[in-house]
């Protein structure tokens, strides 16, 4: 026993794996004690089992040292003692190693091993509450472990027994554990639960035995269990259903009665007092008695749900066949029981539990099946609110309703349809607060998503809905539906298809530009298919045109990989077949004007308007036809005009007019303090002119197509392009640019001024005289205020010189002064907001702009116009001030990522012209005003000596690091620091070894001992970065 005693304390340990860890070794010390043990006589065992009869079944365990080692028999009894033991982990271990111990050895009976765990549990005198609990469960977990070692049902005889009679387990020794375990069940209602499953283990177990006296086990369970135990439970439902499986040949019907009706448990009679007892409420209202009284609400889900659900949803595997209905199951036991208005949250909590695990269960067909309606209620209100009862549970079945849909995305159709469908909201996601019908959009597959659409359009002419004759109903119905289509398109996180892309652009098409006359089921376009009744209401027109414009604008930033003939490409804007999206709307459009006798335009154009759509069209197809160098220019010009044209079509009256695709052809207005020329621009100049007009424009549409068009140009761009988006970024003040406004709406609204003019009449001018006598009339009354503060009256005609008479020069200053403040109160209540809107409008468009330099930097980043780009961007971060540090932000991470990290350098650059930026970039260095700023000008002019290195100009180069590190070194006031020539040596640690004698003589000129310092540490920093072949002897 000394090797095996030090393993008993581990097995209390709180720690899962040294606990089996010290099962394991106890087993096999104890396994092999026992292989060399001898036991006694046949004549000595035979004398003593004599006296053990005589003694009775006290003796039984003495009897274990005569077939077992000392060793064994003292493990068994100890790991019976210590299931009683409530330190840490120690109920698991021990009934762990005693089970496996007893499935081990063959020298024991069930009669003995369960006399000893009744005799060791055993209450004596006036016990604790703890002392009690612990004893109760030691011999429910003592009894577990002799039905899981399958001592229980052994039907084999000691391999050592003096007679070959004598046999492991017995009918008597079955009966007496079944009478313990219920015996515990009626005891103590917490254990009830725990004390049935184990009897379910052992009816398990008698199932699967072939032992001789199984029938009358069986007989006596059923005996036991209906006959003497009138009372029913959770526990005997689940018990019931074993038993129905292994005796279909008992009187179910008399045995069930009179609680059930019918004999099948799971049969539609039986399903109401079935859903009572597994609420654990009374069977009968009034007659309580006949239940047992139940114990504490556990947050587990009762093991009997398991087996039902086993029953009416079998596995396809096992081949068994469903029991009763599913359906009418879940709706009466679950819904109107679970869920029911009256449940409590503890009750409804069990209802969540349960549909979890029906849920992985139900086929696709089965699915709605589910969502019923006093589930869809609460689920709905606990997921809507965070400080809900049963928030929790509620968001893991939407996250387990999203992994059912990644397992199986055929099933994400048939879901979607029940959380929006009737026991549902169309808004769920808004409603709950949640993302889950978006979540099991981007998980399902083509056809799912299909099926969704058909679905949606179905909704929007749906003669079956109650709804029919309520035109508000209607309308909101539908305006949902253009909500959720525009949601597929928009979502990046959906796998797009061309066809259901194309179908839902063509739908927004047809009811917002056209009216729907006569319907065409041959036609390609899907959505002349049906006549809408009622006919769309302006307002859904209008939203119709709004979500065409932002699906475009998404698309349009989408990237598509387009498949050639040699090879395979990545594309923006554009479909898998290469084609624009914008252009194939148009194409629908165009399809749509011809076919006259099934629609027509909502609005109806002139001729001339319609003769410049025609020049536009035709200009667009030769601008298709363009290959070679300038294919990808002649693209940009093709989406801009596209896009212009398109949005002629979808633009409200308001804001549409005539000359709209003209302007796309023509430059822009010069900008304030721009100098128009006589000279004619270039032709990319005119075409960037139009992206920066449709910049101007607060549209996701707009600004969309500006960056991909721009894009497409920027290989193509001049001197002049770079210089026209440059001069959109100076800084102007709000009086300047309000005053660019004012000049611009002159010079556009001339003509209607004049109109206006000439149509004003005099009620009008009265009004505005009316306006301005008001205005007058409060500024005399802040006036008279502020001369009565100073005990002068207003002027009467009367008192005027009496006024001047008593007024002295202290009254008069104090006057002057409150009459200055009226004024100017008075001057800033003029246009209040006029200067800020200004400003935070320039903000944005300038915003927007950098969009442009960011995307040419990108594309075009050995172009040698990228050097006209650095110094305005620096001056940028350099100079906004805090209205637009968005835009200093902005600048400061184009030049980190796009200049900075850079690894290409400008072929074919103007030397002298990079000298003079790099000098520039120098100058503004040594008055940075920060830290941060100065590293993103470090970062530059690195850049720019790659660049002229690159160029063979390195001596310039470096002479201007001289000056700088001079400047550095002797001017107190200099703002640079020795970061920003690390940066330099680190990267071109062999063209900056030329500095080092620069570096030992500006040491003994430093303005302080600190500069003198860092030039040391530079000097340092230089020697431990260039390579020794490098270093050459003056």
């Amino acid at each position: 026993m000394s090797t095996t005693l030090p393993l008993f304390w581990h097995l209390s340990s709180a720690n899962k794996k040294e606990r089996f860890d010290a099962s394991v070794k106890l087993i096999s010390a104890l396994e092999h004690f026992q292989s060399q043990f001898v036991p006694k006589p046949a004549q000595e065992e035979s004398e003593d089992e004599a006296e053990d009869a005589q003694e009775g079944d006290a003796a039984k365990a003495k009897s274990l040292d005569t077939l077992n080692a000392q060793d064994v028999s003292y493990s068994i009894r100890r790991l019976i003692r210590g299931l009683a033991s409530p330190r840490e982990s120690s109920r698991l271990g021990f009934a762990v190693a005693l089970t496996e111990l007893l499935s081990r050895i063959d020298t024991v009976t069930c009669s003995q091993i369960v006399t000893l765990i009744i005799d060791s549990s055993k209450t004596q005198g006036s016990v604790s509450g703890q002392e009690e609990r612990d004893v109760l469960f030691a011999r429910l977990f003592g009894l577990t472990s002799v039905i899981q070692s399958g001592l229980l049902l052994r039907d084999t005889p000691l391999p050592t027994s003096a007679s070959s009679s004598t046999i492991a387990s017995s009918l008597s020794s079955y009966k007496e554990v079944l009478e313990h375990l219920l015996a515990l069940g009626e005891k103590k209602s917490w254990l009830r639960e725990s004390a049935w499953f184990s009897l379910n283990l052992a009816v398990d177990a008698l199932g699967k035995s072939q032992i001789a006296w199984k029938d009358e086990a069986l007989e006596a369970t059923i005996q036991a269990v209906y006959t003497e135990n009138k009372g029913w439970t959770p526990e005997k439902i689940a018990l019931t259903l074993k038993l129905q499986e292994l005796a279909p040949e008992q009187d179910w019907r008399k045995l069930l009665a009179p609680t059930f009706k019918q004999p099948e448990l799971l049969s539609t009679g039986n399903l109401a007092t079935l859903a009572k007892i597994i609420k654990e409420t009374a069977a009968h209202e009034g007659d309580e008695s006949e239940g047992p009284k139940t114990g504490g609400w556990k947050p587990q889900v009762h093991f009997v749900w398991d087996m039902l659900l086993d029953q009416v949803l079998p596995d396809a595997a096992s081949g068994r066949t469903p029991q009763g209905s599913f359906p009418e199951f879940f709706r009466i036991v679950v819904d109107e029981s679970l869920f029911a208005t009256t449940s409590s949250p503890e009750r409804k909590y069990w209802g969540f539990q349960v549909f979890q695990k029906a849920l992985p269960r139900v086929g696709a067909d089965d699915i709605p099946m589910l969502f019923t309606k006093n589930f869809m209620r609460s689920w709905i209100n606990h997921l809507s609110k965070s400080d809900r009862y049963l928030h929790k549970i509620a968001r893991q079945v939407a996250a387990d309703i999203q992994n059912v849909v990644k397992q199986n995305p055929t099933s994400g159709c048939t879901l979607i349809l029940q959380l929006t469908g009737a026991h549902g909201s169309r808004q769920f996601d808004r409603l709950t607060k949640t993302k889950t019908v978006e979540t099991i959009l981007t998980s399902m597959d083509a056809a799912g998503i299909q099926s969704y659409i058909a679905y949606l359009l179905e909704q929007v002419d749906d003669q079956q809905s109650p709804e029919k004759s309520d035109i508000q109903a209607v309308n909101a119905r539908r305006a949902w539906v253009v909500d959720q289509l525009a949601a597929l398109v928009r979502n990046g996180a959906i796998p797009k298809d061309d066809a259901w892309v194309r179908a839902i652009l063509d739908w927004f098409v047809v009811h917002g530009l056209f009216v729907v006359k006569k319907k065409a089921e041959k036609s390609p376009v899907a959505a002349l298919h049906t006549v809408p009744t009622p006919a769309f209401s302006e307002e859904l027109r209008k939203s119709c045109r709004e979500r065409l414009l932002g699906c475009l604008a998404d698309l349009t930033g989408q990237t598509t990989v387009v498949k050639g003939d040699s090879k395979t490409l990545k594309s923006s804007a554009v479909a898998t077949d290469g084609q624009f999206w914008i252009s194939k709307v148009l194409g629908t459009i165009e399809q749509l004007e011809k076919e006259s006798k099934h629609v027509t335009p909502l609005n109806e154009v002139e001729n001339d308007e319609q003769q410049l759509r025609q020049k536009a069209r035709q200009l667009i197809k030769r601008l298709d036809t363009i290959s070679g160098e300038q294919q990808e220019a002649a693209k940009g010009a093709q989406l801009l005009l596209s896009a212009t044209l398109l949005h002629q079509y979808c633009a409200n009256e308001e804001e549409a007019d005539s000359d709209t695709l003209e302007k796309g052809r023509k430059p822009r207005k010069p900008a304030a303090g721009e100098e128009p020329t006589e000279a004619e621009p270039e032709p990319v100049d005119v075409l960037v002119d139009a992206v920066i007009g449709f910049l101007e424009k607060a549209t996701a549409y707009m600004r969309a197509v500006a960056n991909q068009v721009f894009s497409l140009l920027s290989g193509s761009v001049q001197e002049s392009t770079i210089d026209l988006i440059l001069t959109q970024l100076e800084r102007r003040t709000p009086e300047e640019l309000a005053a660019h406004e004012d000049e611009d709406e002159e010079m556009d609204d001339e003509e209607a001024s004049d109109e206006e003019e000439e149509e004003s009449s005099p009620e009008s001018d009265e009004e505005e005289e009316d306006a301005d006598e008001e205005e007058d009339l409060e500024l005399r009354r802040k006036i008279e205020e502020a001369l009565r503060v100073n005990g002068i009256e207003a002027a009467t005609g009367e008192s005027d010189e009496e006024s001047e008479e008593l007024m002295d020069d202290e009254q008069m200053m104090a006057l002057d002064e409150q009459l200055a403040a009226v004024f100017r109160a008075r001057a800033n209540e003029k246009k209040p907001g006029k200067d800020v809107d200004a400003q935070r409008e320039a903000t944005h468009f300038k915003n927007r702009v950098l969009d442009l330099v960011d995307s040419f930097l990108k594309k075009q980043p050995t172009n040698p116009l990228v050097l006209r780009v650095l110094l305005p961007l620096a001056d940028l971060v350099l100079g906004t001030g805090r209205d637009e540090k968005q835009l200093s932000d902005k600048a400061t991470g184009i030049l980190r990522s796009r200049i900075g990290k850079s690894k290409d350098v400008p072929s074919n650059m103007d030397v002298e012209v990079a000298i003079e930026v790099l000098k520039e970039l120098h100058s503004r260095a040594r008055k940075a005003p920060s830290a941060d700023v100065l590293s993103t000008l470090a970062q530059c002019t690195v850049f720019l000596a790659r660049s002229l290195f690159h160029a063979a100009a390195q001596d310039q180069v470096l002479d201007i690091y001289r000056q700088s590190l001079a400047d550095f070194v002797t001017r107190k006031a200099s703002r640079l620091n020795s970061a920003f020539f690390q940066e330099f040596i680190r990267r071109h640690p062999d063209a900056a070894w030329a500095l080092r004698s620069d570096l030992l003589d500006l040491t003994g000129k430093a303005v302080n001992v600190y500069r003198q310092c860092q030039a040391f540490s530079l000097l340092h920093t230089l020697i431990t970065q260039v390579h020794p072949a490098v270093r050459t002897p003056d």
